[in-house]
């Protein structure tokens, strides 16, 4: 801590600190508790998208040994684009999921088998889900970085700031205090000698 002038300027100058603290603190500890609860909902998202995912494996599991078949299905199955919005969650931009692009790709139906139409629908939702977990844990990497962030402010405001601004102004209290005693009591003697010269 820097040292402090013991005057009335400074006096106003640490109480006006004190009280600008005292009203960002509520709202820093507001944003916290918002990056609390969202992040825990994209927690959830993302293991509910985990879940789904597994439901797909399962269903894939009676025809996944036909995937063995050297069809070329990754050649009809290709990703153009991942659509995503921003959103803003307490200050925070983060992308938004929207939609999974694939390239129309034709095949011919007479070569491939029946099962492939079903298998590549199957693995257009898989490729969406992935995208869209992916999404979402870079949602939850911004989020976490935010609430780093508002709980170092939240710390310093709680633990350094407003202590310091509260040690301050009883320092420079007591002092002019002091000061002002003995400004009375100076005050008091200089009357007397004046009494008694007089």
């Amino acid at each position: 801590m820097a040292k402090v002038k013991l005057t009335k300027n400074e006096l106003k100058k640490q109480k006006d600190s004190l009280k600008r603290f005292t009203r960002y603190l509520p709202t820093l500890q507001l944003k916290k508790q918002q990056l609390q609860m969202v992040i825990r909902q994209v927690e959830i998202q993302i293991e509910e998208k985990r879940v789904e995912i597994a439901k797909y494996e399962e269903s894939l599991s009676d025809w996944i040994s036909v995937f063995g078949e050297e069809m070329g299905i990754g050649d009809i199955i290709r990703i153009k684009e991942i659509e995503k919005d921003i959103g803003n969650i307490a200050g925070v931009d983060i992308p938004i999921f929207r939609k999974l692009e694939f390239e129309p790709i034709e095949y011919d139906l007479f070569i491939m088998p029946l099962w492939v139409d079903r298998g590549i629908v199957t693995l257009k939702e898989l490729a969406a889900l992935n995208a869209e977990i992916e999404v979402l844990l870079e949602q939850k990497q911004l989020l976490d970085d935010e609430l780093r962030t508002t709980n170092q402010r939240v710390n310093l405001f709680e633990k350094v700031k407003i202590p310091e601004a509260k040690d301050v102004i009883r320092k420079i209290g007591i002092y002019l205090g002091d000061q002002q005693t003995a400004a009375v009591v100076r005050g008091k003697m200089a009357k007397g000698k004046v009494v008694k010269v007089s």
